[in-house]
């Protein structure tokens, strides 16, 4: 009997801790539901802060080239196009002047030496020769002296004088027009300014309300056209001052030399 009694008791533990096992389960399951939620949001907002991380990253490391399309879009293509023409137009003409200065460079010290020879033995011919085998102005401007070298002191002078002017205006071609596209470029870059803003202006008074995205339009194409002019103008400008100091060089050098021409053919001429 009192075995029978044990083995009920024994039994009575075993299902009341089983029922409280059970119990203790189905009281954790929702919580782990809960957790199990909470992570798969947490998941998803990490995987789009990376998402929108790498579109962040892409979009930094657009080419150069493309950020330029970008902003000549943004800031307007009739206004834009103007200033790129006036970039191109400034440019061609750095070119030519700079390969036409470079061209007119002489090593007029050699140049007077080998004058000097010829003309001290009598040889007026071979000085002429000697010219017309050397390039840049100084020694076309000698030439046209030694093609008078029969003539007067007088004559020769003027003749050096004279074609001395004529090399120094081709000299200076097309510098004038450079100087314009230095003025014209930031002229189109502030026109689309107030072009600009004249729109802002007009999209204010039609929406009867001042917001950033009714003004943000205007003033996008003011700014962008503005700082493209000022920097195709910076540009150019760079550009002028050089080859305005190599015209400068070559001038110098040539009324120099000509002074050095000038006595070389008063000494020996007979």
């Amino acid at each position: 009997m009192k075995k029978l009694i044990a083995l009920f008791a024994i039994a009575g533990c075993l299902t009341f801790g089983m029922s409280n096992v059970v119990m203790a389960q189905e009281q954790n399951a929702p919580a782990n539901d809960a957790e199990q939620v909470d992570a798969e949001e947490e998941d998803k907002a990490a995987a789009a802060e990376a998402a929108t991380t790498e579109e962040e990253v892409v979009e930094v490391s657009k080419p150069f080239n493309q950020v330029l399309k970008d902003k000549f879009i943004e800031g307007g293509p009739g206004w834009m196009t103007p200033i790129l023409i006036v970039l191109i137009l400034g440019l061609a003409l750095v070119i030519e002047r700079t390969i036409y200065l470079n061209l007119a460079t002489t090593n007029t010290k050699k140049l007077l030496e080998d004058l000097e020879a010829a003309i001290s033995t009598g040889d007026v011919e071979k000085a002429k020769d000697v010219c017309r085998n050397t390039r840049g102005p100084v020694a076309s401007v000698f030439y046209q002296g030694l093609l008078r070298y029969n003539n007067n002191i007088d004559d020769i002078e003027k003749a050096v004088v004279s074609y001395g002017g004529v090399q120094t205006a081709r000299l200076e071609t097309n510098m004038s027009w450079l100087a314009f596209c230095i003025a014209v470029a930031p002229s189109l870059g502030f026109l689309g300014t107030v072009v600009g803003m004249v729109q802002a202006f007009d999209n204010i008074e039609k929406e009867g309300d001042i917001s950033p995205t009714i003004v943000a339009g205007g003033m996008k194409v003011a700014l962008i056209t503005t700082v493209t002019g000022l920097i195709v103008a910076i540009i150019l400008q760079v550009f002028y001052s050089y080859l305005i100091a190599k015209v400068d060089s070559l001038m110098n050098d040539m009324e120099d030399s000509t002074i050095t021409f000038m006595d070389i053919v008063v000494k020996y001429k007979k």
